[in-house]
């Protein structure tokens, strides 16, 4: 199943190509909040089986009106050199451990609009999102899968001169400002895939690709990351995990290279659709 936050209301986009809104849909059994879903995702889905396809056709919805599957998370994760490629593009050694960091709440946004770039070297990295949908703790990688509502496109923007000012690497505020968390634009379901850990996802700038890779060369997979995570702390329905990013970002290239007013930014990964930004100067 295919699920979106369109103009604030939760969504589900049908396999015939129509958008019905679950709140009148459902007689008000869940409300237009998305986030309020994911308490009871296993009745949603079970409701979402038996309801009308009729709707609004998903070509006249504009791109403006679709938001983050996840807008209000308690807890945002993310994980840092999760791909080989991009460990050694970074001077990195491949880690033992999953290195994990948070993005704050309020830089998460929507698949589409602007960014607006504060001074520094702002840069790219395109991922896959995981979106909770029952509460993990302590849970093994063999069923981690059975406690994800879905999975999105995420972009981990970052500022690298914030992220390592200082005696100590600050990840969470170079990666923290408004507008460097999109996800979207719409949150599929694993089972929809013949394989939910080998998915190509990449990223474009004006066209010309930057990144492209596969999440079966995750380092970590999502089941293990799962695993991981909940062994020290409760994951909790609507929780977001961006997974890490594959190769190619500016300051990993050579010369190095960055984001600009002007620049559109693409993110994709296949079987779940595209998010495209446009580069603004911060006012």
């Amino acid at each position: 199943m295919r699920f979106a936050n369109i103009s604030g209301r939760l969504s589900l986009v049908t396999t015939s190509g129509t958008v019905v809104d679950i709140e009148r849909a459902g007689g008000g059994r869940f409300s237009e909040r998305i986030q309020d879903a994911y308490q009871r995702w296993d009745e949603l889905l079970e409701m979402a089986t038996s309801l009308d396809s009729e709707g609004t056709p998903l070509a006249d919805i504009e791109r403006a009106e679709f938001g983050n599957p996840s807008p209000w998370p308690r807890q945002v994760f993310a994980i840092g050199l999760n791909y080989a490629d991009h460990a050694a593009e970074s001077n990195f050694s491949i880690p033992a451990q999953p290195p994990v960091f948070t993005k704050f709440q309020s830089s998460l946004a929507g698949p589409y609009g602007t960014v607006a770039l504060p001074p520094g070297h702002v840069d790219w990295e395109v991922e896959l999102v995981v979106v909770i949908g029952r509460r993990a703790y302590r849970v093994t990688a063999e069923v981690a899968w059975s406690y994800v509502a879905g999975i999105s496109v995420g972009q981990d923007i970052s500022e690298r001169d914030r992220q390592r000012v200082g005696p100590a690497p600050q990840f969470s505020m170079g990666k923290s400002f408004p507008g460097f968390g999109p996800i979207g634009p719409v949150l599929v379901t694993p089972d929809e895939f013949a394989n939910p850990d080998d998915l190509e996802l990449g990223c474009l700038i004006n066209g010309e690709q930057m990144q492209k890779g596969k999440t079966s060369d995750m380092i970590f997979p999502v089941p293990e990351l799962i695993a991981r995570l909940s062994a020290i702390t409760p994951l909790l329905p609507g929780d977001v995990i961006f997974t890490g990013t594959p190769e190619g970002v500016g300051i990993g290239r050579t010369p190095q290279r960055f984001l600009a007013p002007g620049d559109e930014l693409v993110s994709y990964v296949r079987g779940i659709g595209e998010m495209r930004h446009l580069m603004v100067t911060d006012r």
